[in-house]
């Protein structure tokens, strides 16, 4: 799939860029803070997230003001201005009703916006947010020389060619990924915005609260949180669930922020946003005829999937698909669990026999 970037004005004058991708009922994911349009859609981070949420699903999303394509040259970090971004986008791309996906920082902005415009809102998904920025849940005095160190940290050290002060936050969001993914995660913090305007995103962060709008919340909502995650505590996902009346609460297991691919949480993530929004998904093997190797179970493989696929179809072993595709052994043992569960085999000879049945390692 090819995406298409879109530019559109706020009403106070910010240049906006949006994109689309994937054909189908929209869904629109709110800006969250470090995104880049076209890095991200590069990425080994956040590619399979594009390429899953937009299956079936036209994918609208877009850079905040002072972040990637749209303007950086603001003084309005404000979580008013980012609602205004929004409003902007989804008046641009004509939408008339859709789901709305918040992650992280864009949690609060999609909560504001459920609220202010509920007969816009089919459905509201949340991933990894919060209802309070750290400087409302209550810092102890070592917790308020950790938020500024952080503030020191990115000042100084984001503009360095070296990327040891950006590894520190990369360790926090993507505590698990390999070294190519957090490579890119240190070079999206330089592309994705100026340092000043990192530490005003992140000042802008901490003083959010929505506890009291959050309560007025009147669309379908579903809450999904690591449960060790060290960016935003799982009992910040937890609290928001019960601020919001009927929201369905779904904790996972993991420790990034950013769901990675290889990780089984990514797929529990697509399955219980897919069931929510009452979309069909491509059909899994526990519906597809148990011997019919050219069923639709292959379908829901993603690209690095099928790698891992058609290299075990050639006879490699895991430790020699690791080396080929430049991934630690531990990833490629994540990635051949969940080809079985999806294959719906219980071994690798089965699942060997099912992927040259239907044409992987010819």
């Amino acid at each position: 799939m090819d995406q298409s970037i879109h530019f559109c004005l706020t009403e106070d004058g910010a240049n906006i860029a949006y994109a689309e991708v994937g054909q189908g009922p929209p869904l629109v994911k709110a800006a969250n803070w470090l995104s880049h349009l076209e890095f991200d859609w590069q990425s080994p981070v956040w590619r399979h997230w594009l390429t899953g949420l937009s299956k079936n699903r036209r994918l609208i999303r877009y850079d905040e003001r002072g972040c990637g394509l749209s303007d950086w040259d603001t003084n309005e970090f404000s979580l008013e201005a980012w609602v205004q971004d929004l409003e902007a986008v989804v008046e641009a791309a004509e939408l008339d009703h859709f789901p709305l996906l918040g992650i992280s920082q864009g949690g609060p902005v999609a909560i504001c916006y459920a609220a202010l415009h509920p007969e816009k809102v089919s459905h509201l998904i949340l991933y990894g947010t919060y209802a309070r920025g750290r400087m409302h849940r209550n810092p102890d005095d070592e917790k308020r020389q950790e938020i500024e160190l952080f503030y020191d940290m990115i000042r100084l050290g984001w503009g360095k060619s070296n990327p040891a002060f950006r590894q520190a936050f990369t360790g926090l969001f993507i505590p698990e990924a390999s070294e190519e993914q957090m490579h890119w995660f240190n070079d999206l913090q330089q592309v994705s915005t100026t340092p000043e305007n990192a530490v005003q995103f992140r000042k802008a962060f901490s003083n959010i609260n929505i506890t009291e709008l959050a309560t007025q919340v009147a669309v379908p909502t579903l809450v999904l949180h690591p449960k060790d995650d060290a960016v935003v505590p799982f009992e910040e996902g937890r609290l928001l669930a019960t601020l919001i009346p009927g929201a369905q609460f779904v904790p996972l297991e993991g420790r990034n922020h950013i769901l990675l691919e290889s990780e089984p949480a990514w797929s529990h993530f697509l399955e219980a946003v897919h069931n929510f929004l009452g979309s069909p998904a491509s059909m899994t093997s526990k519906s597809a005829p148990r011997h019919n190797p050219s069923a639709a179970m292959f379908v829901d493989l993603t690209q690095r999937e099928r790698e891992v696929l058609e290299l075990m179809a050639l006879g490699y072993r895991n430790d020699e698909i690791a080396q080929k595709l430049v991934l630690s052994p531990k990833t490629i043992r994540n990635y051949t669990s969940i080809i079985f569960s999806k294959l719906d085999v219980s071994s690798r000879g089965e699942a060997i026999v099912r992927a040259r049945e239907a044409g992987f390692g010819q």
